[in-house]
């Protein structure tokens, strides 16, 4: 689902940095000595593993439940024939994000920052609203996540969702969150077995550099909606609010930012590459099985079919983990993230080190998303795969909004100088989000046509 999601990976300089110089440790007598430096080809590769490090790690944590959902769907639905949207997205996603994170070390503020200084307030209202619906409907899906990964292990969702709710609200409001956190990213290193599946099914790899390569458009609703579905799981708004903050807080500046643009392509492409298998398998697996019918999930155990040519009996178990990992993460840092966002756009009081009397909008709102995940997730009978889509095609239909104020401030001379888009570059941001908007536009026209017996779509 996305580079810079759910895991907050900060440097933190001012641990080993005072005054701009680096801290001396002393030894037992007292006395200080200078780091020892290691040779200039080690200290370069640690330099570009530093680059790449989190970036990377937290693109694999952005395979989360909805992400899994939305990906095994495109390929047991539509087998390989929607392999080129990934493509077309990690361009998307690229984009987006390196234009966040630009403004991030231009201006040195996060997101919600500059939409509250430079929109009117009605109309900063409206946008924050948009991003929390998108937030909130993420934040369900991950504790929709939580329960269905322990049903497969035997709990129920009436007692997983608010087991799930309690561990993360006590890990973060009690502060030990940060290391409890690396567990749960490890425990989604699972989903690479969807890379040796793709390749142990056996899939018709010709099929397959087709539909990389060659786009088509099926002229039916489920397409359409696939697609509007795939672009807000891919470019999530969460996504924008969290490279923004976190440029702006390790103080990245212009003069390093062209290592953070590595990070940002990088990252994507690495992201997507896995949603790329995620798809390959199964359509290998499932979509095949239907003899090119297509089938639709209908849960999580069924999701976890695509992991069989690898993984064989272990193959559902092994889903579970990776999916309770994806969602126990995504649900401590989103709602947290979603909190501080709001708190700064409006100027409340902010972060985990305040009381609840020192902080009540931030601790409200942090402890109302997790309820409300919570008793969504607790609902008996829940269509798991299907609410995911769904929560995700909300995204995707919110995301123009979000796309359209991004492009708004990133051309603004007064706060970029010199570092607004270029021709090229708006061209092709502007024609993501006219085209963006046009599906969402679409899809929702189809469907209040369809309430009065006009079909738009087959």
């Amino acid at each position: 689902m996305g580079v810079y999601i759910l895991l907050k990976i900060h440097i933190r300089e001012e641990s080993f940095m005072e005054n701009n110089k680096p801290i001396i440790p002393a030894d037992k007598s007292g006395a200080t000595h200078p780091p020892r430096r290691h040779p200039r080809f080690f200290r370069t590769i640690l330099f570009y593993l530093g680059i790449f490090g989190p970036g990377l790690i937290a693109a694999n944590a952005g395979n989360d439940p909805g992400g899994i959902a939305t990906y095994s769907s495109m390929g047991s639905q539509f087998g390989y024939s929607m392999l080129w949207v990934m493509v077309v997205l990690t361009i998307g996603m690229g984009l987006v994000q390196e234009m966040c994170a630009r403004m991030g070390a231009v201006t040195g503020e996060g997101l919600s920052d500059l939409i509250r200084e430079n929109f009117p307030l009605r109309l900063t209202v409206f946008i924050m609203f948009i991003f929390l619906l998108a937030n909130g409907g993420v934040i369900v899906s991950e504790f929709i996540g939580i329960a269905a990964a322990l049903n497969l292990f035997g709990v129920p969702s009436w007692i997983g969702a608010p087991l799930g709710g309690l561990l993360i609200w006590l890990l973060v409001a009690r502060g030990s969150y940060r290391h409890v956190e690396k567990i749960f990213l490890v425990l989604t290193f699972v989903f690479f077995a969807y890379i040796f599946s793709a390749f142990l099914a056996k899939p018709d790899w010709g099929a397959i550099a087709t539909g990389t390569v060659v786009p088509t458009i099926q002229p039916n609703g489920g397409y359409i909606l696939m697609i509007v579905t795939a672009v807000g799981t891919t470019i999530s708004p969460y996504m924008q609010l969290y490279i923004q903050s976190a440029v702006a807080e390790k103080g990245i500046s212009m003069k390093e930012f062209k290592y953070e643009r590595i990070e940002v392509w990088v990252g994507a492409i690495f992201s997507n590459t896995i949603a790329f298998f995620i798809i390959v398998s199964t359509a290998a697996t499932l979509f095949v099985a239907s003899h090119g019918k297509g089938v639709a999930i209908g849960s999580a155990a069924e999701a976890a079919l695509a992991l069989k040519p690898f993984l064989g009996i272990f193959a559902s178990r092994a889903f579970a983990v990776g999916m309770l990992g994806a969602a126990l993460l995504a649900a401590g840092v989103l709602p947290l993230s979603t909190s501080y966002s709001l708190s700064e756009a409006f100027g409340f009081e902010r972060g985990v080190g305040r009381t609840f009397q020192q902080a009540p909008f931030f601790w409200g709102m942090f402890t109302l998303l997790i309820v409300l995940g919570v008793i969504v997730a607790m609902l008996p009978n829940l269509p798991v795969i299907q609410l995911l889509l769904n929560l995700y095609l909300l995204n995707g239909l919110l995301l123009p909004i979000i796309l359209f104020a991004i492009l708004y401030l990133i051309n603004q001379k007064r706060l970029m100088g010199r570092h607004v888009n270029r021709l090229a570059y708006n061209v092709v941001s502007y024609a993501l989000a006219i085209i963006v908007s046009g599906l969402a536009i679409f899809y929702l026209l189809s469907q209040v046509l369809g309430f009065f017996g006009v079909k738009l779509l087959g």
